[in-house]
C-alpha cells in the first residue's frame, strides 16, 4: 500500500505537519506533494483535456505533476482548508481539474450519468480539512465526486482526526 498525501494548506501549517506525521506513521511508502505554492489555477472548461490534448490539462501551472502522481499512488489523501462552511478554493480547484482523468463520454450506472474513466486504476481519495465546515456534506460531495469518476471516497473527516481516515485505507 502506498499514500499520496497532498496538502493544499500552507506548508508549515501545525495541523498539515500533524496530520502528515499521522499518516506518514502509519504508511510509509508515502509521498507529500505541497500543492499550496503551486498556486493551481482554477479549470478554466476549455475542454481541451477531453478534445484537443485527451487527458492533459491545457493549464501550466504544475498540475500535471498531480494528474500523474494519482494514478501512481493506491490512495490519495488531501488536506485542505475551508471556506463558507465547505471546502476552499485550492481544494475546489484540485477536483475540478481531475477532468483530464475521465473522458468526456457519459454512460448511464445505476440510472444515473456517470463520465467514463480514461484509466482502469480506480481512483481512492480522502479529505482532512482544517477548519469549520458541514462534515456531513462534504462526505456527500465526495462520494459524488468519486462515483461520477469510478472511484471510491475513503470519507472526510476533520484534520485533527487524521487517524480515522486510517481506518479505510
Amino acid at each position: 500500500m502506498n499514500l499520496l498525501i497532498v496538502n493544499l494548506l500552507p506548508k508549515d501549517d501545525p495541523a498539515a505537519l500533524a496530520a502528515i506525521d499521522t499518516l506518514g506513521a502509519a504508511v510509509p511508502d508515502h509521498r507529500v506533494i505541497h500543492a499550496y505554492e503551486k498556486n493551481l489555477r482554477p479549470c478554466v472548461g476549455c475542454n481541451a483535456c477531453w478534445l484537443v490534448t485527451p487527458g492533459v490539462c491545457s493549464i501550466r501551472d504544475g498540475y500535471k505533476e498531480l494528474l500523474k502522481a494519482y494514478l501512481e499512488y493506491d490512495a490519495t489523501v488531501f488536506l485542505a482548508g475551508t471556506a463558507l462552511n465547505f471546502v476552499d478554493h485550492r481544494m475546489k480547484n484540485a477536483v475540478d481539474r481531475l477532468l483530464p482523468l475521465a473522458t468526456m463520454y457519459i454512460r448511464i450506472v445505476d440510472g444515473q450519468c456517470r463520465h467514463v474513466p480514461r484509466y482502469e486504476k480506480k481512483l481512492r481519495f480522502g479529505l482532512l480539512y482544517s477548519g469549520a465546515a458541514d462534515g456531513a456534506y462534504l462526505n456527500r460531495w465526495m462520494d459524488r465526486v468519486m462515483l461520477n469518476l469510478g472511484g471510491e471516497s475513503l470519507g472526510v473527516y476533520p484534520i485533527a482526526e487524521a487517524k480515522e481516515v486510517l481506518s479505510c485505507i
